[in-house]
């Protein structure tokens, strides 16, 4: 497979996901699709399916456009609010682009109808919308700490930990200075700032991590640490997450 991102908006990213051996290829979020369709174009790939991590309006936003444009595309979703829908998945259901088998991950609490995907190949991704970023997590608009716990720790923490993590927004900078706010002593933290500020100076995105990363240095993948829990004062990592987070919001 090749993942190939696709800068919008002022901070997103949307993504084509491409099955190598039939040209299949399915649009992650594709909130501008004249952009989308100008890069599917450019590559020379069957367009099938979109793939939406969740209803907000700049990441389900194009749906409708883009199913204007492309009749006949397949718009998958875990929301009866996302835009164009004509299948509706819950956790665990597969969809197949081509050789390819895309596994739908329930992650709600950013919104209730949040979904992951995750393409498990030699070399697997995972798609993460605004549930888990580098460094960081989404804001809990429709849900709880418990909630993203179970996404971030009980879920997304589960796969191998070579797996690709294409989040939905380039937050990345932001997010390490809270990440070293809280761990300040994290030599992890540091390092990966150090190259993500490197990167975004030359122009490039901080995407993709790997959740193996993830678990050294995101404050909300590292919950269970006694480091978190020693700057939250707790010894429930739940509370933990809620703690971060609140703090997060207004840091």
């Amino acid at each position: 497979m090749n993942i190939h991102l696709v800068p919008a908006l002022k901070d997103n990213y949307m993504y084509l996901l491409v099955d190598k051996e039939s040209g299949n290829a399915a649009a992650v979020d594709p909130v501008e699709p004249e952009k989308l369709l100008q890069k599917v174009e450019e590559l020379q790939v069957n367009l099938t399916t979109v793939l939406t991590t969740h209803h907000h309006w700049d990441h389900a936003g194009g749906n409708v456009e883009l199913a204007k444009l492309r009749p006949g595309l397949i718009v998958v979703g875990g929301d009866e609010r996302v835009g164009a829908l004509t299948k509706q998945v819950k956790h665990g259901d597969e969809i197949t682009l081509g050789s390819l088998k895309v596994k739908s991950l329930f992650t709600p609490c950013h919104t209730s109808g949040h979904i992951c995907y995750f393409v498990d190949e030699r070399d697997p991704a995972v798609f993460t919308g605004d549930t888990l970023f580098v460094a960081g997590c989404g804001r809990f608009f429709e849900g709880n700490a418990e909630q993203m716990y179970k996404a971030l720790i009980g879920i997304l923490s589960e796969l191998p930990d070579h797996t690709k993590v294409y989040c939905g927004h380039e937050y990345t900078l932001q997010n390490f200075k809270f990440a070293t706010h809280v761990e300040p002593s994290n030599p992890a933290a540091d390092e990966m700032k150090k190259r993500c500020e490197n990167l975004r100076n030359e122009g490039k995105p901080t995407v993709p991590s790997t959740i193996g990363e993830e678990k050294k240095y995101n404050p909300f993948m590292r919950v269970k640490e006694s480091s978190i829990l020693q700057y939250t004062k707790t010894s429930d990592p739940v509370e933990a997450m809620k703690i971060l987070r609140s703090e997060k919001d207004s840091f």
